[in-house]
C-alpha cells in the first residue's frame, strides 16, 4: 500500500524556518520524482517544489524560490522541504506526493501543476504569525 506521510508543521513567527519531512512507504521511491503542493484555506492548490530521481533536478514556484530546498534522501525513505524566511503568504497545508503523469521519474520543466502527482498524504499544517 503506497503511503506517504508528512510531518514537521507548526506554527513559525515570519522570518522563520521549518523542515518538512515526507516520509514514504509500500513503494519504491528511488523511482519517482516527488512533488510538495500547498493550499490555504479557500484557495486552490499550488504546486510548491518537484525533485526527480536524480537529485539535481529540482523545480520550485516563483513565490518560494530561493527560500525553499527541496532534497530527498532515499535509503532512509524521505524527502524533505527546507523552509526558510517563512512569510505571511506561506501558510497552508503541506502535502507531498508521487508524480503520476509523464514521466513518473523526472519533474516537468516550468510550473509545477498539482494534476501531476497524485496519492497525496494527510497534509501537515504550517503557520506563519507575529
Amino acid at each position: 500500500q503506497v503511503q506517504l506521510v508528512e510531518s514537521g508543521g507548526g506554527a513559525v513567527q515570519p522570518g522563520g524556518s521549518l523542515r518538512l519531512s515526507c516520509t514514504t512507504s509500500g513503494f519504491h521511491l528511488g523511482y519517482y520524482a516527488i512533488g510538495w503542493v500547498r493550499q490555504a484555506p479557500g484557495k486552490g492548490p499550488e504546486g510548491v517544489s518537484c525533485i526527480s530521481t536524480s537529485t539535481t533536478n529540482t523545480y520550485y514556484a516563483d513565490s518560494v524560490k530561493g527560500r525553499f530546498t527541496v532534497s530527498r534522501d532515499n535509503a532512509k525513505k524521505t524527502v524533505y522541504l527546507q523552509m526558510t524566511s517563512l512569510e505571511p503568504e506561506d501558510p497552508a497545508v503541506y502535502y507531498c506526493s508521487t508524480k503520476t503523469r509523464g514521466y513518473s521519474d523526472v519533474c516537468e520543466a516550468g510550473e509545477i501543476s498539482p494534476a501531476d502527482f497524485g496519492s497525496w498524504g494527510q497534509g501537515t499544517q504550517v503557520t506563519v504569525s507575529s
